[in-house]
């Protein structure tokens, strides 16, 4: 069904091209939008432009950070271990790691996997800015690196394909522990379970 109201639909179509939204939940976020006061509005609507306009990845780890703020707040933390870098998919991933209050290393965000079938090769990914992380120039403080990719097929191959490049270079690769549901995705893993697979990690 469409509506009368070319602008409620218009809302509907760019709702419904969110990730997990379907047609059903996009109309009510449209009627929710219709029924709030204008000011609301607008502040949701200046919310989206400030995220486009405002944040950047950070030169270091990838993770997001805000304009002027680079590079990042975990970055820039004097309290955090340089030695350790926990290699992740997304933003999201470091979210459900910080949660844990566990783990105090350093990131860095891929923003994606390798997976052929959708057209995404290790150039697509951010694997480059980590080895320039472990270049002798850095100073090679880091001794091990954490591979935290979701358990899926393509996460599986992402942390093959990473550690045969770090493995020449001396530095210890390990792997989270699979306490975590094959398939899963890291981000929807309860903080308890995925502090367990991080004590847990094995070498790879």
């Amino acid at each position: 069904m469409r509506y009368t109201s070319s602008a409620i639909e218009t809302l509907i179509e760019e709702f419904a091209k969110l990730p997990g939204i379907g047609r059903k939940t996009a109309q009510r976020l449209a009627m929710h939008i219709l029924q709030e006061h204008s000011g609301e509005v607008e502040k949701l609507s200046r919310a989206l432009l400030e995220v486009k306009e405002r944040v950047i990845h950070c030169s270091v780890c990838q993770n997001v950070t805000d304009l002027g703020k680079d590079p990042c707040r975990i970055c820039s933390s004097a309290s955090r271990d340089r030695t350790v870098i926990c290699v992740v998919e997304s933003p999201t991933d470091v979210l459900a790691f910080e949660k844990t209050a566990q783990y105090r290393g350093m990131y860095h965000v891929l923003h994606g996997v390798i997976s052929p079938l959708d057209g995404i090769g290790p150039d697509d990914i951010r694997i480059r800015q980590l080895l320039s992380r472990l270049s002798p120039d850095e100073g090679g403080s880091v001794k091990e690196i954490i591979m935290a990719l979701s358990p899926t097929v393509e996460g599986e191959t992402t942390v093959l394909y990473i550690s045969r490049l770090l493995k020449p270079l001396g530095v210890e690769v390990t792997k989270i522990a699979r306490g975590i549901p094959v398939g899963a995705e890291l981000e929807f893993i309860d903080e308890a379970t995925l502090s367990r697979a991080l004590e847990g990690r094995s070498v790879l």
